[in-house]
């Protein structure tokens, strides 16, 4: 994938459909007469811009194609369910490519500072199915000085990134998965969405939908609608 190939196209996500376990039975029924961009534009489908927000130090490309990003790595399970549409129609995309990468647990990026040792865990890239979404399992992020607590994310379509972002939870969330074990043995975090520099730039339109998931952890789901060029 040649990230040189970037388009700065307009990223949007459709509103209402980051319900958990989206199938093609979540996505709006768009016949050839009443989709297409006018049918954006008029509001007949409904859409949400979202602003691209930035890829951040620590991103590493050609990452490996899996599922399973931890590595054995402690922290709450999470299961990440993240949809990608096509913005002029609303129709789920298969085959993109959705590349992820966070901290961990400890707040330690892979590759980078106490994390040096390895440059793999909590990163790994999934291929869309025929729903559009890309299912990757993981660990809740732990926080780092100066951040709430994110995951980063770009999507590909054929060979061109099409959407650089960050995705978020609600700050009550993280408080309940920090008073557990590993996340209680670090210092109380010092940044919250509400004065996090990124955050404030249109986070709050990347929050993910979070449920809990049967047995233990959460399922976290967002729609990402993209231009493909």
């Amino acid at each position: 994938m040649d990230d040189r190939r970037l388009t700065r196209a307009r990223v949007l996500r459709l509103a209402g459909l980051a319900a958990a376990g989206l199938g093609t039975a979540g996505w709006p029924s768009v016949s050839d007469a009443s989709g297409g961009p006018a049918a954006v534009e008029s509001g007949a489908i409904s859409c949400v811009l979202t602003p691209e927000q930035t890829e951040g130090p620590y991103y590493i490309a050609n990452e490996r194609v899996r599922r399973n990003i931890t590595e054995g790595r402690p922290g709450t399970p999470l299961l990440l369910h993240l949809a990608v549409a096509d913005a002029s129609t609303c129709k789920p995309i298969k085959g993109a490519a959705v590349d992820v990468w966070h901290a961990d647990a400890l707040g330690n990026y892979s590759g980078f500072g106490s994390g040096s040792g390895s440059r793999t865990f909590m990163r790994g890239i999934q291929k869309t199915d025929a729903s559009g979404i890309a299912r990757l399992q993981t660990v809740y992020p732990g926080w780092y000085q100066g951040r709430t607590v994110h995951i980063h994310v770009k999507v590909h379509v054929r060979g061109n990134v099409v959407h650089t972002g960050q995705l978020y939870f609600s700050d009550s969330l993280t408080d309940a998965v920090f008073r557990k074990s590993p996340y209680s043995k670090r210092p109380r975090r010092t940044t919250r969405n509400a004065n996090d520099s990124v955050f404030v730039n249109g986070g709050r339109k990347s929050l993910l939908s979070v449920r809990r998931r049967s047995g233990s952890g959460y399922i976290a789901s967002i729609t990402m609608g993209v231009h493909r060029s």
